[in-house]
This record gives C-alpha cells, structure tokens and sequence, in this order.
C-alpha cells in the first residue's frame, strides 16, 4: 500500500507557535539538515494519517514524543506505538528513507531495556530532544 503525502492546510497544522513540538522539529531540523513539518498522508481508500514530521522531499520521517512532567509508565506504550506507526509509514511512503523518533528527556525512561534495541534493529534513528537541540540517544553523556 502506498501513501501520498498531501499539502497540510498549514505549515505547522496543530503545533502552535513555541509549543514543544514546533521547537522539537525546528531542533531537529538544525540537526539533520532539512526543513521538518507535519504533514496528512492520503492512503488509497481515501482516509487519512498524519506525520509529526516530514522534509519536502518526503525522505525522513518523523514522530514525536514530547511528553513533559513526571514519567508514567504508559509512555513506553506511545513510544513503541509511534515505533510501529513509523514502520509502517516507511514501508508505506514510496520516497521514504528514514524513520527518526524525537523524544523528549523525560522519555528516554521508556526506551530502556530491549525497547532502543528494537529500534536501532529495525533501523529507527531515536533522537533526544533536551529543550536546545536534537542529539542521537547514543550520543548523550
């Protein structure tokens, strides 16, 4: 099955001005050296998916986790759930390319254990967003 990415009805569709989630994409932005927006995905039965983020050339895709304040453990569920969501985009996306997971701090909680395995295995770059920039998960001191 093959998505088409279609024009969001504005460059930042939901993510408002100074929201974490703008800073977060701009961040990563910076880091990867493109332009990152959100942007609907059409699939062929009319319906739509939206991705958090996405360049022009429809290359890397992105989602986000951007939770804030103490850590619940439901949050390893959203981790894994945009895990799978960005699996499938990359397999569904005709020029994707890349799958980057954005987390913020507090999230990193969620990917112990066997969970950034996972993601390195099935070629998911996770990024670390700490309120400035987007660095690799491995990078991080």
């Amino acid at each position: 099955m093959h998505l088409t990415v279609l024009d969001a009805p504005t460059e930042w569709s939901r993510f408002t001005e100074g929201s974490i989630e703008r800073r977060m994409l701009l961040a990563l932005g910076d880091q990867l050296g493109t332009s990152l927006r959100p942007k609907p995905l059409m699939l062929p039965d009319n319906s739509r998916v939206e991705v958090e983020g996405i360049d022009a050339a429809g290359r890397v895709l992105v989602q986000l986790v951007s939770n804030q304040g103490a850590y619940k453990p439901a949050y390893r569920n959203k981790v894994m759930a945009d895990m799978f969501k960005l699996l499938w985009l990359r397999n569904s996306v005709p020029t994707a390319e890349r799958a980057v997971l954005l987390v913020t701090e507090l999230i990193v909680q969620a990917l112990g254990g066997w969970v950034a395995r996972a993601a390195a295995d099935l070629g998911i770059e996770v990024y670390v967003f700490d309120g400035n920039a987007a660095v690799t998960l491995g990078s991080r001191t």
